[in-house]
């Protein structure tokens, strides 16, 4: 398995820990407050029985966008992270198939911040700019820190 640590080297703590996204081999693109664009490389072992990649693999590529955009950067904090945000619910619509050897790239923006709440919008396109997953992702803010 990736060492997040390793793969994740120069990114915030959240990342530095977060194995599931480092052994998919997701690359951070952008990581601005409320804002994250996160990309991913389709490989043959993320497709499923009909040779088209897994949903699960979209959905995991959306969320960690999602997750970077609601825990933003907080400067002077350990690490760059503040309060934890979790997901407190989340939905997609797959638009369109994807296969082994694409690029996946997740651009995750806030929509709404209210109190402890958000709402943000994940649009997953493939290399061609073809929209083939659109995410809406519920927030919640804990009062843990990371």
């Amino acid at each position: 398995m990736t060492d997040p640590a390793e793969h994740f080297a120069g990114q915030r703590v959240m990342l530095r820990r977060d194995r599931a996204s480092a052994a998919l081999g997701m690359v951070v693109e952008r990581d601005e407050p409320g804002e994250a664009v996160v990309s991913m490389r389709v490989r043959d072992d993320m497709t499923n029985g009909f040779g088209i990649t897994h949903g699960g693999m979209v959905f995991a590529l959306a969320d960690t966008a999602f997750a970077m955009a609601c825990n933003e950067l907080v400067p002077g904090a350990e690490g760059g992270d503040a309060e934890v945000t979790v997901a407190a619910g989340a939905d997609i619509s797959f638009l369109a198939a994807t296969r082994a050897g694409q690029t996946l790239t997740a651009h995750a923006r806030r929509r709404v911040a209210s109190g402890r709440a958000g709402l943000y919008d994940v649009t997953v396109t493939d290399e061609t700019g073809t929209v083939v997953a659109e995410f809406r992702g519920r927030s919640l803010t804990t009062r843990r820190t990371a």
